[in-house]
């Protein structure tokens, strides 16, 4: 009686034939096993969309997040948008990954409280939120993206003086944080 073959331990997989092209691929690309993973697993599941990346002027805050290279971004007149020229778009809150910086956020809330308005403590660049129409996703700010991932910017107007009215009014807002 031989010694049985053990059973692979969890995340191990067997790669077949396909095991030189995967090595061939993780040295083409340098990347760990588990990186190459992750990104097979990032296409497959994020097809169509794009990974991009930004954050704050100071470099303090760092974030990736998988849109569309053709931004859907929002322009809203509600009091706080005004003053920050808050353009934005929304993705789901699993489309959003805070690479650094957490510790160097700070949030600032008003009238509901729903809205957590974050931005960075060293420079007060508001980089992403949650929005109130949105709470399980973020508004992402286009212009915090690092160069060369956006194709194109169309932008809608958004009634934020009339909150309530214009969010019960729009087809798709709040929508567009579900995966």
């Amino acid at each position: 009686p031989g010694a049985q073959e053990q059973p692979p331990a969890p995340g191990d997989f067997d790669l077949g034939e396909q095991r030189g092209r995967w090595a061939a691929f993780q040295e083409r690309h340098r990347l760990s096993c588990e990186e190459a993973a992750r990104l097979l697993l990032d296409a497959f599941e994020y097809r169509g969309l794009v990974k991009h990346t930004g954050g704050c002027h100071c470099g303090a805050v760092r974030f990736e997040v998988w849109a569309s290279a053709d931004l859907h971004v929002f322009n809203c007149n509600c009091s706080i948008c005004t003053k920050k020229q808050n353009r934005h778009f929304i993705v789901p809150a699993s489309r959003f990954k805070l690479l650094k910086g957490a510790d160097n956020l700070t949030t600032y809330t008003f009238n509901t409280h729903c809205a957590q308005h974050t931005f960075c403590k060293t420079c007060g660049v508001q980089s992403f939120y949650t929005p109130r129409s949105n709470p399980d996703g973020y508004g992402i700010a286009p212009h915090c993206l690092d160069e060369g991932t956006v194709q194109t910017i169309v932008t809608e107007d958004i009634n934020g003086k009339e909150w309530e009215k214009a969010v019960k009014e729009h087809k798709t807002i709040r929508d567009m944080s579900k995966p």
